[in-house]
């Protein structure tokens, strides 16, 4: 698991290039589209108890859904560096809404189950969607490293195969899945625009529909004996109940398979403007707001409310639901509305 064309928010969560020629429209459709994904991943989950195609679809898009969208966060973290401008930027794109939502969810939470043993607020253990937040601000603290070191992809990949080995990393910060998810970032932020235009060849778009029907396929075909853990970057070897080898293979299988279908992605993105080009300076709001929804339909058992949901026309309606959820989270409106939250000015609380 984490976006407004306004240059005070320009960073991976609301990038805004540094050009004088304004946003890319590419970037903000990607950006949709890879929340959008985010959405259905989490809808789909209570239906692949029962759905075979249901699983298939999940594990596709959990195989490369945030590996998208934090190689987008690297590529617009390429300009970090401790500036007080930069810093204040980081603090109330990241830390402030970090804060706001870890106390918001714990709350909504005792809210929704009030006989249940409450969970205290903890800054420490990042609740539910909010680890994206925690690992945007270790990366983007640690960008300067990662652009002065001579081998900085390498080391990367090392961190996260280190990770991977390691059982006692425990969840402060969930830091596991900000080691693991690291190769993404680091390899984001050496890209340049030159990169991304390469996914404007027309055989790549063409190759891009065999590549996601053979990652359905084969996600269909491996589902029942899958252990979806892999996929959420949030465990070692030991807990997954493999060997220390494992680590370093899965580590390149998994990212192998991310590369291949987020250029597939990128190349079905639309390089001009569209209708929900707007929406993709708001993924932060979405990808934050969802989650309440997501654990309502949860708590509240919404999946269980009759037969038919977990059928093929439910997982239909399940679908277009989670990408009308996502979209009007992500809408002008909303952002409006909350970007008192989101985006704080909060010029009170700095030096001038």
């Amino acid at each position: 698991m984490s976006s407004t064309a306004t240059s005070r928010t320009a960073d991976a969560t609301h990038p805004s290039p540094a050009a004088a020629t304004g946003r890319d429209p590419f970037f903000d459709n990607a950006k949709y589209l890879a929340i959008v994904l985010v959405g259905l991943g989490h809808a789909w989950e209570p239906l692949t108890n029962s759905s075979r195609a249901a699983m298939a679809l999940y594990l596709t898009v959990y195989a490369f859904h945030m590996p998208a969208f934090i190689l987008i966060s690297g590529y617009f973290s390429r300009g970090f560096d401790f500036s007080p401008a930069k810093v204040k930027r980081l603090i109330t794109g990241v830390v402030v809404p970090y804060v706001i939502f870890e106390v918001a969810y714990t709350y909504f939470q005792h809210w929704l189950e009030p006989d249940a043993p409450a969970d205290p607020v903890s800054l420490t253990n990042p609740w539910y969607l909010n680890w994206f937040l925690t690992a945007l601000f270790v990366w983007r603290l640690t960008t300067p490293i990662w652009k002065l070191i001579r081998w900085p992809v390498p080391v990367a990949f090392a961190i996260a195969i280190l990770a991977m080995l390691s059982p006692d990393i425990g969840g402060d910060f969930d830091l596991m899945r900000v080691f693991q998810f690291l190769p993404y970032f680091v390899i984001g932020l050496h890209m340049k625009a030159e990169h991304f235009e390469l996914f404007r060849r027309r055989w790549l778009r063409i190759a891009a529909v065999p590549v996601f029907a053979s990652a359905i396929a084969l996600a269909y075909w491996v589902a029942p004996r899958f252990d979806e853990g892999w996929l959420y970057h949030n465990y070692s070897v030991k807990s997954l109940h493999h060997s220390s080898w494992a680590a370093p293979v899965m580590t390149f299988v998994l990212f192998g398979i991310a590369a291949l279908l987020t250029a597939s992605l990128f190349a079905w993105v639309p390089r001009h403007k569209v209708w929900f080009t707007t929406l993709g300076a708001g993924t932060l709001y979405g990808y934050l707001l969802h989650g309440f929804l997501i654990k309502l339909s949860r708590w509240k058992e919404w999946y269980d409310l009759a037969p038919w949901v977990r059928r093929p026309e439910g997982e239909v309606l399940v679908t277009v639901l989670a990408i009308v959820m996502i979209t009007v989270l992500c809408s002008p409106p909303v952002r409006r509305a909350l970007r008192f939250v989101m985006e704080p000015r909060m010029n009170w609380a700095f030096r001038r």
